[in-house]
């Protein structure tokens, strides 16, 4: 089977693989659309099970950032590249710098910025090597820097939304909320939560980790394996993707799924299923899409945090459309967003042709 028979395969315009010994870096960079701009999105680092592994992720990911991207009304297409981690290579300037030469050489038709494992000062050691790079460490009154906190913030805008449209509660107190993973985005996320009096359960592999949100936010803990099926109003993924399959989701107890996590369905099929249990789903390329639209601002050099804290604030609204669109048609919510997203892509690739 070659990349081009892959289930995620979507017409991708580039899929770049990048294998340098001198420094251990092996990357994996997808472009897959560049209709309405250049491909941004984010580089993780992860350890994957294997290479197919990561170039699945690559393929979703990347394909999610065109949707996120479009939905949110930026100049830019969808990208993303994977780091595949290894523990003979660490973390290192020569590594960064590597990485920065890679996507160099696209000529900027891939834009990058920091995603799971990765930081702004990783970012600052790639953009000595290429200008094709955002999210570099805030300086001045600009709204750059890490994009976690406008991550966070957004998705609590989009739990708000959500709740609105299926408990039909303007308020978030007193309401049952588990936040799976509570790393950068998620840490932030549930100190947004317990403000407004949510109740809140938690769950992430690294204890550091819990011990911050219970600092923070004075969060109930329970073990990775069982926060999916928390007894709860919501559910708030916010750590990798694929955990709503058909395994998972008969076993669900949330009435809402609203999360900072990247491709939480396995499968588009799963959209269906979680409907057919009146289950309502904020599509998570629109409710995440808060840190994308800090990193575009920045790159674009328009990054007061008033223009950035404006964009970010119509991820409700944006919602609120989708919600009631599915609702008409008796739809699910991710296929009303996906289709959303395409004819916006549709559009801009027709304009660049008639130009």
């Amino acid at each position: 089977m070659t990349v081009f028979d892959h289930r995620e395969f979507d017409h991708h315009e580039i899929l770049h693989f990048v294998d340098d010994p001198a420094t251990g870096l092996r990357v994996i960079i997808a472009v897959h659309s560049t209709a309405l701009g250049p491909a941004a999105g984010g580089c993780r680092r992860w350890q994957y099970a294997s290479d197919a592994d990561a170039v699945t992720d690559v393929l979703r990911l990347s394909r999610g950032m065109t949707y996120k991207n479009a939905i949110a009304g930026l100049p830019f297409g969808g990208g993303k590249a994977v780091i595949l981690a290894d523990d003979d290579a660490p973390k290192s300037e020569a590594l960064f710098r590597a990485l920065g030469r890679a996507i160099d050489t696209l000529g900027g038709r891939y834009i990058t910025a920091e995603d799971v494992g990765m930081s702004p000062e990783d970012m600052r050691i790639v953009s000595e090597e290429t200008r094709y790079v955002s999210g570099l460490p805030r300086s001045g009154e600009g709204a750059g820097g890490d994009p976690s906190p406008w991550t966070a913030w957004g998705c609590y805008l989009g739990i708000k939304a959500a709740v609105e449209a299926r408990l039909g509660s303007d308020s978030l107190e007193g309401l049952k909320i588990a936040v799976q993973g509570v790393g950068h985005v998620g840490l932030h996320l549930t100190k947004l939560l317990a403000e407004d009096g949510a109740k809140l359960v938690v769950a992430d592999v690294n204890r550091d980790n819990l011990k911050k949100a219970q600092e923070i936010a004075g969060v109930s803990e329970v073990s990775p394996r069982d926060i999916l099926f928390a007894d709860v109003d919501i559910l708030a993924p916010c750590a990798l993707g694929n955990v709503l399959n058909s395994q998972t989701i008969p076993k669900l107890k949330a009435k809402v799924i609203a999360g900072a996590a990247n491709n939480q369905l396995s499968t588009e099929e799963d959209g269906a299923r979680l409907a057919e249990r009146e289950i309502l789903y904020a599509p998570d390329y629109v409710i995440n899409a808060g840190g994308i639209i800090s990193v575009a601002h920045e790159f674009l050099d328009q990054s007061s945090e008033e223009q950035v804290r404006a964009e970010v604030s119509r991820i409700p609204e944006r919602l609120h459309e989708i919600f009631a669109d599915a609702k008409q048609s008796q739809r699910p919510t991710n296929v009303i967003a996906d289709e959303l997203a395409r004819r916006i892509v549709a559009g801009g690739a027709d304009t660049r042709q008639i130009a």
